[in-house]
C-alpha cells in the first residue's frame, strides 16, 4: 500500500512539474516586442525611448543636431556589428571617463541587443545630469530586423550578436551571427 501512495505521489509530482515546465516553455515562446518594449518602459519610465525610425532620421537629417551613439553592449559583441558612428560603452562600466568632454544638453541615444542593459546605462547618464538621453526603443535587434545600416570596422555587414538563445529569439534568424 505505501508503495502505491509514494507511486501516486511521484506521478503527481511529476504532471505538476511537467505542466509548470511546459508553461514556462510556452511563455518564453510568446517572447514578443509587444512585451519587452511594454516590459522595458515600465521598468525605466523616467528613460525616454527613441523608435528606430525616429532615429534613422535622425541620422540622415543633414539638418538635425548631431547625436552621440552610444552601443551598451560587451565589447565581443560590439565587434561582430555596430550602427555606425556609435561608440562601445558597455552598460556596466563607469560612463564619467569617455564622456566628460560632452556637454549635458547633447543629445545622446543609448542601445544594447533590446534595450535593457542600454535602459541602464541611459538612466546613470541621466543621473550625472545628460538631460538629453534616449534609449533605442527594440535596440539593435530591431535595427537589424528593420534591415537598417550596420557595420564592423566601416564595413556593411548584416548579421548581429544574438546575446543568448533566449533573447536572440527576438533577431530575425537570418542576422545571427554564430558565436562560440
Amino acid at each position: 500500500m505505501k508503495k502505491k501512495r509514494y507511486f501516486i505521489l511521484i506521478v503527481m509530482l511529476t504532471v505538476t512539474g511537467l505542466e509548470t515546465m511546459s508553461g514556462c516553455l510556452h511563455n518564453q515562446e510568446a517572447l514578443t516586442w509587444t512585451e519587452v518594449i511594454r516590459d522595458i518602459r515600465n521598468k525605466y519610465p523616467d528613460v525616454k525611448q527613441l523608435r528606430t525610425d525616429e532615429m534613422h532620421s535622425w541620422l540622415t537629417d543633414l539638418k538635425s543636431e548631431s547625436i552621440i551613439l552610444i552601443d551598451a553592449r560587451a565589447r565581443e559583441e560590439f565587434r561582430v556589428s555596430h550602427i555606425t558612428g556609435a561608440r562601445n560603452l558597455p552598460y556596466n562600466k563607469d560612463p564619467l571617463n569617455p564622456l566628460t568632454n560632452i556637454k549635458p544638453d547633447r543629445p545622446i541615444v543609448v542601445y544594447c541587443s533590446v534595450g535593457y542593459r542600454s535602459s541602464i546605462l541611459a538612466r546613470k547618464l541621466q543621473d550625472m545630469g545628460f538631460t538629453k538621453v534616449y534609449n533605442l526603443e527594440g535596440s539593435i535587434f530591431k535595427w537589424a530586423n528593420e534591415d537598417r545600416p550596420l557595420v564592423q570596422n566601416q564595413t556593411t555587414v548584416y548579421k548581429v550578436h544574438p546575446y543568448n538563445a533566449h533573447w536572440g529569439r527576438l533577431l530575425e534568424r537570418k542576422y545571427h551571427v554564430d558565436v562560440d
